[in-house]
């Protein structure tokens, strides 16, 4: 009688081969993809993420230009340095900037919140409509097309500085064009900087001219990709050319214009540079928008550094917060962004 052994099966160890991490299979697979999108994380972590969380830190203390120092040196006798904690340096101080700002107790938050509002509604509605208007004109059939979209262009071309100082020689109350105008017709001449709404009004002017031509060139890129077609059926269906632009022009630009409306919101919101040149904030600051009240407060007089970064906090958030409830209302229409 023979007696068969079998091999001796190993125990279970009980451990499992690891799993190889998503993250290591993707670097695995795509590692030139990696490779191209690391430069651009790095630029964008030293040019927009660090100095974002840097500001929103600083915006939790009460730096300023007087106390960013955090140590005090003197020299000695002898020659030597000697430096020391300084007892009125900055520190943290929690939320006191952001109740300063919102109950009014330090800057005109709420005020500059109201005309920024006014601002940005009337702008972007403008340079909607204008350009609207234009691109439907350019886009049909006519002489001299080509010359015309350059034309239009011209104003998007030119630097938004140089259009603001031209602009405010316009409103010039002396030697302007548009006083010269109105007393050519018998009106007298009008003092556009001394008044709150005629102030806003030039920066209005002035932002509209620099803002239609993108509205314009955006749109337009957006009829052309509509099918022709669908105007051929509707005006063999007997449609007029105002059902036909109702019913087939609107519905086919809704993402072009989705997103122009989103993205002239945020750009005109902190239109920096025509309030600062064109109304400087007069009259005694009456005109002034957030991003030129938080510049002020950053850049003049005692440098604030804590308050004009708890004023970028806050125009962050309202953005974010318009952003947010804005990709809700294009869901809800259907719009897949």
């Amino acid at each position: 009688m023979t007696t068969v052994t079998a091999d001796a099966v190993p125990a279970p160890s009980g451990r499992r081969p690891r799993r190889r991490s998503r993250l290591r299979q993707s670097w695995e697979k795509h590692w030139y993809a990696w490779a191209m999108v690391l430069p651009v994380v790095v630029v964008l972590a030293v040019l927009i993420f660090y100095p974002l969380a840097r500001g929103v830190w600083i915006s939790f203390t009460n730096l300023n230009e007087a106390n960013q120092a955090a140590e005090i040196c003197t020299k000695s006798i002898t020659g030597d340095e000697v430096c020391k904690a300084n007892p009125n340096g900055w520190h943290f101080v929690g939320l006191d900037n952001y109740v300063k700002v919102l109950t009014g107790q330090v800057g005109e938050f709420w005020q500059w919140t109201g005309v920024t509002l006014i601002w940005t509604f009337v702008c972007v509605a403008f340079h909607y409509g204008l350009g609207l208007g234009l691109a439907t004109i350019l886009n049909r059939p006519m002489r001299l097309r080509s010359f015309y979209r350059v034309l239009l262009v011209l104003p998007w071309a030119v630097p938004a500085f140089v259009s603001a100082f031209a602009w405010k020689f316009i409103f010039n109350e002396r030697f302007g064009l548009a006083n010269s105008l109105l007393t050519a017709v018998g009106i007298d001449p009008v003092d556009w900087f001394a008044n709150r709404w005629t102030a806003l009004f030039t920066a209005i002017v002035t932002n509209i001219w620099l803002g239609v031509p993108f509205m314009m060139v955006a749109l337009l890129g957006g009829m052309q990709t509509i099918p022709g077609e669908l105007y051929e059926a509707a005006e063999m269906d007997g449609a007029t050319p105002w059902q036909r632009f109702r019913n087939i022009t609107l519905p086919g630009l809704r993402p072009v214009s989705m997103t122009v409306i989103l993205l002239g919101t945020i750009w005109t919101f902190n239109m920096f540079p025509i309030i600062f040149l064109v109304t400087e904030g007069q009259p005694a600051g009456q005109s002034e928008i957030l991003v030129t009240g938080a510049y002020r407060a950053a850049f003049e007089g005692i440098r604030n550094y804590s308050l004009a970064s708890t004023y970028g906090v806050l125009i962050l958030s309202i953005l974010l917060v318009y952003s947010v409830f804005y990709r809700r209302a294009l869901r809800k229409q259907g719009e897949v962004w």
